[in-house]
């Protein structure tokens, strides 16, 4: 007689104690790939290096005078005076400034770059008032001239969102602003996806001008709340299909949907949320939008009238992403005030952040900030340096879920550092040496040190 194989022999003892033939035993576990796109990112050649005598802003509320930082594998291993410079490489940077690298959580480039032509129009998918399917990811363009002339100002890390015009428009990407010939190798690694959702005026007025629903902001509430009904059906559902082949069932997976498989990622607490809205009582209904389906309602973006609410805010663990001074603009910009910013983050456990949602601020963010500090302590604050930089640096990281990772100076980060010829809260200000990862990516007396895009070259 034939003796059965040991392989065989086993399929047929499982399946019998589990109620079935061997024609029944499970199909192989369908699982949906969350990383399909993963980064391809390497850091550029570097070594160890020591920043010496420099006044040096932590991010995390501290100004050390004559302070050093050093810089080995990539981390930064030590922050202090007259450290020990043991075969690093030296740079004086008496007289200069360091920050951590500065961190936008509101981009564009890549999917709008420059030059602004029609063929680079990618960052609207607006044939549906839902598109989560779609992630920014895939329309970057990393010729964009605009990453260049960001690192110029200090720009370190980044978040590429889609565009407004849609209730939910697509997944955002965080890339490390390095040169690189693909999306991929910017790619910031380990860092959570963003979904981009949108309040007020964009959406409904873009579906409205075409007689379908949101037209108003009881159907953009209505569109908000028919997706997430929809995705938690979706989610229960995978559920379902995960215990029961964990019981030894033998099951047929759910349908596949790109859309929905966005939205369960928010409800799984995976992907996190990046609103543009600016009206308080927007935000206050997106807050209980995210208690009623049970996700976070993460941070708001541009956020005008974040200071009516900056107490509800800090209580929900929400940042907002704000502006200086840019108001007025459109009925939903209107009720601004310039301390918005200072009003928010005055309250405890806030997350105040400056962003720029534009190609030419994104080069001056530490100016921005500057101009929020000068108004502010002009109107009875009293902000230094040492805590305005968190809006663009720590509490940017933590908006972006990175904290662990960047957004200060702290043994254990990221060596993400920024060298200004003076104080960044100047309006004289420059960046002159920009490290990622300890690599230097730009210097302003190097050429070497400066990259250009292909598209600059031109053609030969």
């Amino acid at each position: 007689m034939t003796k059965m194989m040991p392989s065989l022999v086993m399929i047929a003892v499982t399946a019998t104690l589990m109620g079935c033939t061997q024609a029944e035993a499970q199909d192989p576990k369908v699982t949906i790939n969350k990383n399909p796109y993963p980064s391809t990112y390497q850091v550029l050649p570097r070594q160890k290096t020591i920043l010496k005598n420099a006044t040096v802003l932590t991010g995390v509320g501290e100004k050390l005078l004559n302070a050093d930082v050093v810089m080995l594998d990539g981390k930064i291993i030590a922050v202090g005076q007259n450290l020990a410079e043991d075969g690093a490489s030296v740079v004086d940077a008496t007289g200069k400034w360091l920050t951590p690298g500065i961190i936008d959580v509101h981009s564009h480039l890549g999917v709008y770059p420059s030059p602004h032509a029609e063929s680079h129009e990618d960052g609207n998918e607006m044939t549906n008032p839902n598109t989560a399917e779609v992630w920014s990811e895939h329309s970057v363009w990393p010729q964009d001239p605009g990453f260049n002339r960001a690192r110029e100002g200090g720009i370190t890390t980044l978040q590429i969102l889609p565009g407004s015009a849609n209730l939910i428009g697509g997944r955002g990407v965080t890339l490390k602003n390095v040169p690189s010939e693909t999306m991929q190798g910017m790619k910031f690694p380990q860092a959570p996806y963003g979904l981009k959702m949108a309040c007020g005026e964009n959406p409904k007025g873009l579906y409205g001008s075409r007689n379908q629903l949101p037209m108003t902001r009881m159907g953009n509430m209505a569109g908000y709340r028919q997706a997430f009904i929809e995705a938690t059906e979706y989610k229960r559902a995978w559920d379902k299909y995960e215990a029961d082949y964990n019981a030894g069932k033998n099951v047929q997976a759910p349908k596949r949907d790109l859309m929905l498989d966005t939205l369960k990622g928010v409800l799984e607490g995976e992907i996190l949320i990046h609103n543009h809205c600016y009206k308080a009582e927007e935000m206050a209904m997106m807050i209980d939008l995210g208690k009623e389906f049970n996700y976070h309602s993460g941070t708001f973006h541009h956020a005008i009238e974040a200071y009516k609410i900056a107490d509800k805010l800090a209580e929900n663990g929400n940042c907002a992403a704000m502006w200086p001074d840019w108001w007025g603009f459109k009925m939903e910009a209107y009720d601004m005030v310039l301390e918005n910013v200072a009003i928010v983050d005055s309250v405890k456990n806030s997350c105040a952040v400056v962003h720029s949602d534009s190609s030419v601020t994104i080069q001056r963010l530490n100016q921005e900030s500057a101009k929020i500090m000068h108004s502010a302590n002009a109107n009875g604050f009293d902000y230094k340096e040492e805590h305005a930089i968190s809006w663009i640096t720590s509490n940017a990281a933590k908006s972006l879920g990175i904290a662990d990772k960047t957004g200060s100076l702290e043994v254990g980060k990221n060596a993400d550092v920024v060298m200004w010829n003076q104080n960044p809260f100047s309006v004289y200000a420059k960046a002159e040496q920009v490290f990622i990862d300890g690599a230097k990516v730009f210097d302003a007396n190097d050429e070497r040190y400066q990259a250009q895009s292909d598209f600059l070259l031109g053609q030969q």
